[in-house]
């Protein structure tokens, strides 16, 4: 057990999750938790391995820094995606390229560190933005100039050039999370799992890997107070466990199965609301370009035609998910109507022959979860059918999200991969991932296409929303046309929680943990 130290109580892929491990091993009785006073208890589909917002892996590391570290502003819950200040008592764009902001008064950042102020603003926003530091955000601020401090308490946001998603997926997101410039330089550039100098209207106390994460209300945020004492996120990577514990009482939210929403929606546990949640999320198998046998685009395109995307889905999801026509949502900017390449075995089997590939044996890594191993079957058994024997690879998520790193040798390796990436909304943070610069980090198709990079830069710069629909359809053309993707599914979202909760979700379902109240 990790436990943070120095906090004054007086004055934020990779995952390793706990997949099938006994409930009772990490989850506290609930009349223990009925003692401590207001415990509101969720299940996240991943532990933490930083609580940098720079270098954050996955939604569950951003769903608590949202919370330990002020940002400028933050996600409201609700139907419609919105924002609201959290560190800001004002924020106002001026023009295309300039944001103006004034900071409230008396924000503090624990462990001695003093007050939260502008030039924390200029530091933290710069260094994400900074290409020498190898933030996988920096696209987040990619037409930042600098941040111009005015005063200890304002400053400016000046742009080189307008930026789209400014207002959608940079400023309401982790990447506008301010953190003590001298906190982070003391550290050595960079936070690990233990945060200093926190700042939001909860702190982590706690931190027991693979068990569960503790938030304690920070008795010193003047502004809104978050709904109960403690929140206990236990991070549970299953979400077939996650309802059994749920239902067994030892959790007040979870999201669901989304094989299970239409059972739990007639039947529901007891005292429970269940709701269905459209995703903006995207789930597709991919296949790495550089290495054998996927070097020979005859052997992608073959799988691309080989796959029955629906009967994968349909296994998957057990119907209650529609088949995807790429990587953007419907309802976003940049949506596609269909794709270009169908299922189709009999051109499959010919593009196998012709790369002379009948017979080869390809290895496809899967999140060790039932719903991508009842898909990587479906894969599997088409796939078979056209000649090409596929070996699936299980993996934790601790294993699973570092695969396509740099760090790790195994990503020239790498043959086929089924993944899922959550979503803002916005179309940019869709394509910012399959960029050039992002092989080693988070493209694992190696997918490179000088069109398609221009087109990430300048969709982000492009105010025109018909204009923006026709370059990120382009871009979805020029990746499919690659080979490298077969595109699924967006899912759909499942949550269930108390009645004695009101849940504070996002448009998607997913958790604003600071706006969760009792009922």
């Amino acid at each position: 057990m990790i436990k943070t130290a120095n906090i004054n109580m007086t004055r934020r892929g990779v995952l390793a999750g706990v997949g099938a491990l006994s409930l009772a091993s990490l989850i506290y009785s609930t009349k223990r938790s009925q003692a401590a006073g207001s415990i509101l208890k969720v299940r996240s589909y991943g532990d933490i391995q930083t609580l940098d917002p720079a270098f954050r892996l996955a939604a569950p590391e951003g769903d608590i820094t949202n919370v330990i570290f002020a940002g400028l502003v933050v996600a409201t819950p609700g139907d419609s995606w919105g924002w609201k200040p959290m560190a800001v008592e004002k924020i106002e764009q001026l023009d295309p390229l300039t944001i103006a902001f004034k900071l409230r008064d008396n924000i503090g950042f624990t462990d001695g560190f003093g007050q939260l102020t502008a030039e924390d603003v200029k530091f933290s926003i710069e260094r994400i933005a900074d290409p020498a530091n190898k933030s996988p955000y920096a696209g987040d601020w990619a037409t930042l100039k600098e941040v111009e401090v005015k005063d200890k308490l304002s400053g400016i946001i000046h742009l080189n050039k307008a930026f789209a998603p400014l207002w959608t997926s940079t400023l309401p997101t982790p990447s506008s999370t301010i953190l003590s410039k001298r906190a982070v330089t003391e550290a050595g550039g960079k936070l690990g799992v233990k945060p200093v100098a926190q700042s939001g209207p909860y702190l982590l106390k706690e931190w027991t890997p693979k068990q569960r994460t503790v938030l304690v209300r920070n008795p010193d945020w003047k502004y809104e107070q978050g709904g109960y004492d403690e929140i206990h996120v236990h991070p549970i990577e299953d979400e077939k466990t996650a309802e059994l514990g749920y239902e067994a009482g030892d959790l007040d939210y979870t999201w669901t199965a989304v094989s299970s929403i239409k059972r739990l929606k007639e039947t529901p546990p007891a005292d429970t609301v269940v709701v269905e949640k459209p995703s903006l999320a995207f789930v597709w198998l991919g296949m790495n370009q550089i290495a054998a046998p996927f070097d020979n685009p005859d052997l992608r395109r073959a799988v691309q035609y080989g796959v029955d995307r629906k009967a994968v889905v349909d296994a998957a999801y057990f119907g209650a998910a529609a088949t995807s026509t790429g990587i953007i949502a419907p309802g976003l900017v940049g949506h596609r109507e269909k794709n270009l390449y169908e299922y189709d075995p009999d051109k499959a089997r010919e593009l196998v022959n012709k790369a002379g590939a009948s017979g080869v044996i390809v290895t496809l890594d899967i999140l060790n979860k039932a719903e991508r191993l009842s898909a990587a079957q479906v894969v599997q058994a088409n796939l078979q059918d056209i000649g090409i024997n596929v070996e699936i690879k299980q993996n934790d998520s601790g294993t699973f999200w570092t695969l396509g790193s740099k760090q790790n040798p195994y990503y020239k390796k790498l043959q086929m991969v089924l993944s899922r990436f959550s979503m803002q909304p916005d179309p940019s943070w869709a394509t910012e991932w399959y960029t050039t610069s992002q092989i080693g980090e988070w493209n694992w198709e190696q997918f490179s296409n000088a069109e398609f990079d221009k087109l990430v830069t300048e969709g982000k710069i492009e105010l025109d929303p018909a204009k923006r629909d026709v370059m990120y359809k382009k871009m979805q053309d020029l990746m499919e046309e690659s080979g490298c993707y077969v595109f699924l599914t967006h899912e759909v979202t499942g949550v269930m929680y108390r009645k004695s909760v009101a849940a504070g979700l996002k448009p998607n379902g997913e958790p604003c943990f600071a706006d969760f109240k009792p009922a």
